[in-house]
């Protein structure tokens, strides 16, 4: 437990040193570097990792689907090296290798291949859209929108993170005062209750709007929609809950306990992201439509 609490507490400094410098370059490259590992350690999970020039390309594509957006928010000169271009080019050279080594390398480790590493570059580069996209806060006045944006990145990480937490203490709860508790998912992850699904959700929601109270006090300059938060939080609990099946299912399937040992005591970054993978673009979308701040 100790080794836990130690790990937690150095991931949450550098998380908060980030978060402060969400609008630096060092964001793109911390965000890049994750969405590398984990684009490894699925890799080695399934047994890609053997596959080294295909293994290259799909990890210089992930780094640099992180590293790039900085200057596309910002130059609009380079704006020609979009996404889809440099995704085109990436589909190419992985199609020129899967036709020079298709004697080992087949249609399943191909499309294997560039659909984990597009997947997971995808769901990482929208918690880097969320920390510089200004479009995502236009509404808010100037001088505020480097705040709204950190309140979009916390609330983001918050919604996947928190709900699972939500979730063991309503859960253990219940099995503290003797009642029965139901076991949806026994066969992916034996530990997860009904119960706790359901306290999970509604304490997601209730996180997020506590959150944004705080940060609605101390920072000025931009209004939170408290009910489309909690219904966001909400939502985001299920959302995250798929992810982490998901992931976990992954595991079962090829028989490994963590993705990594990167994080002492916690595992991977498979391990602590599985459910911010497909909640972090869900509250991008969300921001990006104009629902949670004005």
């Amino acid at each position: 437990m100790s080794t836990r609490i130690i790990s937690a507490a150095v991931a949450l400094v550098i998380a908060i040193v980030l978060v402060a410098l969400h609008a630096t370059p060092l964001m793109n490259l911390a965000v890049g570097a994750l969405s590398v590992i984990a684009v490894m350690e699925l890799f080695k999970a399934v047994g890609y990792d053997k596959f080294k020039h295909q293994m290259i390309a799909c990890l210089t594509f992930a780094g640099i689907d992180a590293v790039i957006p900085y200057f596309m928010f910002r130059l609009e000169t380079l704006y020609f090296f979009s996404y889809k271009l440099y995704m085109g080019i990436f589909i190419l050279f992985m199609c020129i290798l899967y036709l020079r080594d298709h004697k080992k390398f087949d249609f399943k480790d191909f499309f294997g291949m560039t659909g984990i590493t597009v997947l997971i570059s995808y769901s990482f580069s929208t918690l880097v859209r969320l920390a510089q996209d200004n479009s995502l806060v236009a509404g808010v006045e100037a001088k505020s929108q480097g705040r709204a944006q950190v309140y979009l990145i916390i609330i983001a990480l918050a919604a996947a993170w928190l709900a699972d937490s939500g979730a063991y203490f309503v859960g253990t709860f219940f099995k503290k005062t003797g009642r029965e508790v139901h076991h949806p998912w026994p066969e992916i992850s034996p530990n997860k209750t009904l119960e706790g699904l359901v306290g999970g959700v509604i304490t997601n929601g209730l996180i997020l709007v506590v959150t944004s109270i705080i940060f609605d006090v101390v920072n000025k300059g931009f209004s939170v929609r408290y009910i489309m938060v909690f219904l966001a939080g909400m939502a985001a609990a299920l959302i995250g809950l798929v992810g982490d099946l998901t992931a976990s299912m992954v595991k079962r399937q090829t028989g490994i306990k963590d993705y990594g040992k990167i994080m002492p005591g916690h595992g991977g970054v498979m391990d602590r992201f599985d459910s911010a993978l497909l909640v972090v673009p869900f509250i991008c979308y969300l921001a990006s439509q104009g629902l949670l701040i004005a």
